[in-house]
């Protein structure tokens, strides 16, 4: 599988606090082992969103990916579930 990363993503990742940037990590490389793993709650996005999925990274925190082919996927958001869903 390739992994890219949008900007929106990279730049909201580096604002994160040391910590939750670690279990964002730990549940990407999760993500890349198991990506329906249940701690991920992996699922299709729906009305404006429809196009992206989502996983749970750190808590609250949420990053949305799409799908680029059948080798490719992009994060392209990376935020807390409150700000992604108003």
């Amino acid at each position: 599988m390739r992994i890219l990363f949008h900007k929106k993503f990279e730049k909201e990742y580096k604002k994160m606090p040391p910590q939750k940037k670690v279990q964002c990590e730990k549940r990407l490389i999760l993500f890349i082992d198991e990506p329906f793993h249940p701690i991920l709650s992996n699922h299709r996005l729906r009305g404006k969103l429809k196009d992206l999925y989502s996983i749970n990274v750190a808590g609250d925190m949420r990053a949305l990916y799409r799908i680029i082919d059948a080798e490719t996927i992009e994060f392209v958001l990376l935020d807390t579930h409150s700000n992604l869903y108003e």
